[in-house]
């Protein structure tokens, strides 16, 4: 298990709900920012997810950005998932 799985997370329950969301298929960026963007300061979780290296903005021809689970975002998502 990563360091990144084995830390804390703040906001579990969000954060897998986050994972699991995007998992289900590459999210275009406008789609995930309207959905999960927050002004409030303590549900940070677009930002804990990128900052956690759970999910990655990329650049696809023809699509525009679109944000995609890691590896190590599966793998959280796996290890939680199988323990509750």
């Amino acid at each position: 298990m990563s360091e990144a799985t084995q830390m804390t997370v703040a906001n579990k329950p969000l954060v897998l709900d986050f994972i699991e969301w995007v998992a289900a298929g590459p999210r275009p960026y406008a789609e995930a920012m309207d959905a999960w963007r927050t002004s409030c300061p303590r549900l940070t979780i677009w930002e804990d997810c990128v900052d956690l290296g759970f999910v990655v903005v990329r650049r696809i021809v023809g699509l525009g950005s679109m944000v995609e689970v890691t590896a190590a975002g599966r793998a959280f998502l796996l290890s939680e998932r199988a323990v509750t």
